[in-house]
């Protein structure tokens, strides 16, 4: 991935060598209680707030000597510019669109950190909290995207941090809030496949950022396509099901199997349309 000389994004939050540490509980206030109600609304459950915010907070955790090493500093500046990037993708689609862009924060963190929706763990992978707008990423799951799940390569990555981002477009465009809604009025069944169609269009809009980085600043290289459909398909249900317990349940399935995920980026890829990621209204995912 071409990436050299561009910027790094300001939207970054590096909380990396902190852990989150109970503190004494005290008294709850309104803005705890709204965030609660905030991350109700979008399916968290708000004991989960009611725990941790206010009452946990970012403390430093011990370091190894000599602190980060050179290698890991370099993937968080790596990831600083995919989110510059798609900064630079997303800005100009909803100018053109009429609309202004928010850009999301992307916070790095190791271990565990606290967010609006509660506390985020790194063993539940990165992920995008509606409730404050921002992105969640420890970077030990690049690792684990290489080691366990044999997904290599720097696009591999990129894939995964514009697949949080689309999350936030499409929390922007009311999207999110509206499935939520829908999934409290349906069967776990119900709710399951609209998370799917959910996160499948999340994959669509990686696509299209992908389309748009390459069209005007020629970000990809030779393999990087595969990269990130190696990804997609590593991280589709079936797989995760399969190497976890060597069974696969359809119906529980929230993200969308490996040919499902690597369909529709290859969608948003192709077409560079948001319109092409209706995967609400596609009779077949």
């Amino acid at each position: 991935m071409r990436l050299g000389g561009r910027r790094e994004s300001r939207n970054v939050e590096d909380r990396r060598g902190m852990s989150a540490g109970r503190i004494g509980r005290g008294k709850i206030g309104i803005g705890t209680i709204v965030l609660a109600l905030v991350a109700m609304y979008f399916g968290v459950d708000p004991r989960v707030v009611l725990d941790t915010a206010g009452l946990v907070e970012p403390q430093p955790a011990p370091m190894s000597a000599g602190g980060r090493s050179p290698a890991e500093d370099e993937v968080a500046r790596f990831v600083s510019k995919v989110l510059a990037d798609t900064e630079d993708t997303w800005g100009p689609i909803f100018a053109n669109a009429g609309r202004r862009y928010q850009e999301p924060r992307l916070v790095l963190f190791t271990g565990a950190t606290q967010s609006a929706c509660g506390l985020g763990r790194a063993e539940t992978g990165p992920f995008y909290c509606p409730a404050d707008g921002k992105v969640y990423l420890d970077l030990v799951f690049f690792e684990e995207l290489h080691s366990r799940f044999g997904a290599p390569g720097d696009f591999a990555q990129a894939y995964v941090i514009a697949h949080e981002v689309g999350h936030h477009v499409q929390n922007l465009l009311g999207i999110s809030g509206k499935v939520q809604q829908a999934r409290q009025r349906s069967s776990e069944r119900e709710a399951n496949q609209l998370s799917v169609r959910l996160e499948l269009q999340a994959d669509c809009l990686a696509g299209v950022w992908a389309h748009h980085a390459d069209r005007t600043r020629q970000v990809l290289e030779a393999g990087d396509v595969e990269e990130a459909l190696g990804a997609a398909s590593a991280i589709g249900d079936d797989r995760i099901q399969k190497q976890s317990r060597g069974y696969v349940t359809p119906d529980s399935f929230t993200h969308g199997s490996a040919a499902q995920r690597v369909r529709w980026f290859r969608q948003g890829l192709a077409k560079g349309d948001m319109s092409a990621c209706d995967t609400f209204s596609a009779a077949s995912l």
